[in-house]
């Protein structure tokens, strides 16, 4: 059985209900946080936000050092590696804002950035979610931010590289949006979990994250089940997020690759097996165990090399 989280006492008498609940879980990325945690201090409204830390038992976690930085976040410290889902939903069933907020260490709010993506939803009622522009640090598009379901044609289209060959064929470039212009707003499929804002009524409707996912695929299985309820998931890049992305991965990757995989596998067989043929299925898990393969062998053989 996993040790109980140690809790930080809650300080935000001083909110009677915030504008949104930021959900931030860390593992052995320090630095980042905390510059996460400067640029959420230096946010407009900042004073009408709710912020949760869950910590997965990091060696280099500081508590304090976040407090120090922002007066009146919550600390939450985990005994071991939750995986992203059960952290994220001990911080998401204490959160009482109206929209809830998946925010990755790695990722910088602008100080306009989530106040924005608050108005932005207010003004939508028919949007369940939504999203920003994400940039990776050289200021390009992360085109995880902006995403279509990953059926098996579209998965197909990507392994083959027929994405990439031809990004702006609205066939071959479907999953990421590709042959749309990156500054229009369009409705989506998927955000990214590294900022993906739910409206907490939505979230009390469909649930939150599913614990089977360990990490990845989470983020795409609530949009999933957002859809399906009707609501609409929008991209805007109306304001933006800085994201050095994969920070936390990069500390084991041969376990990132299997969580990846796994996270392929449920997601498929919970959505889309009674949907697709036998045949389907079974060549889409021969094609998810043949990459995942590749990858590991991949990654070995440069652990070899180092």
């Amino acid at each position: 059985m996993s040790p109980p989280p140690r809790v930080a006492p809650d300080v935000h008498g001083t909110v009677e209900r915030p504008d949104v609940s930021v959900v931030i879980v860390h593992y052995e990325t320090p630095d980042l946080l905390l510059d996460c945690l400067h640029a959420l201090r230096s946010s407009r409204d900042a004073e009408r936000f709710q912020v949760f830390v869950i910590d997965n038992g990091s060696r280099s976690f500081d508590a304090a050092a976040c407090r120090a930085v922002l007066p009146g976040v919550t600390v939450i410290e985990n005994g071991e590696n939750l995986g992203f889902s059960r952290a994220s939903n001990i911080g998401l069933r204490r959160a009482s804002g109206r929209y809830l907020l998946l925010l990755n260490p790695d990722a910088i709010v602008a100080p306009e950035t989530i106040a924005t993506m608050r108005e932005y939803l207010d003004q939508r009622p028919e949007v369940g979610a939504a999203t920003c522009r994400l940039e990776l640090p050289d200021g390009s598009l992360d085109l995880a931010c902006r995403r279509l379901f990953p059926t098996p044609a579209r998965s197909f289209y990507r392994v083959t590289l027929l994405s990439r060959l031809f990004p702006r064929s609205r066939q071959f470039g479907q999953y990421n949006l590709t042959y749309l212009d990156e500054w229009e707003e369009t409705e989506i499929d998927q955000p990214c979990g590294a900022f993906m804002m739910v409206r907490r009524t939505v979230a009390d409707a469909v649930g939150f994250l599913d614990e089977d996912y360990f990490m990845y695929g989470e983020d795409i299985d609530w949009a999933y089940r957002i859809k399906q309820a009707g609501w609409r998931i929008m991209y805007t890049p109306i304001t933006t997020v800085r994201h050095v992305k994969r920070a936390s991965s990069r500390q084991d990757r041969a376990r990132t690759i299997r969580w990846f995989h796994d996270s392929m596998r449920i997601f498929y067989r919970k959505h889309y097996r009674a949907v697709y043929p036998t045949w389907v299925t079974g060549l889409v898990m021969t094609g998810i165990a043949l990459r995942e393969r590749t990858e590991l062998a991949l990654e070995a053989a440069r652990g070899r090399r180092a």
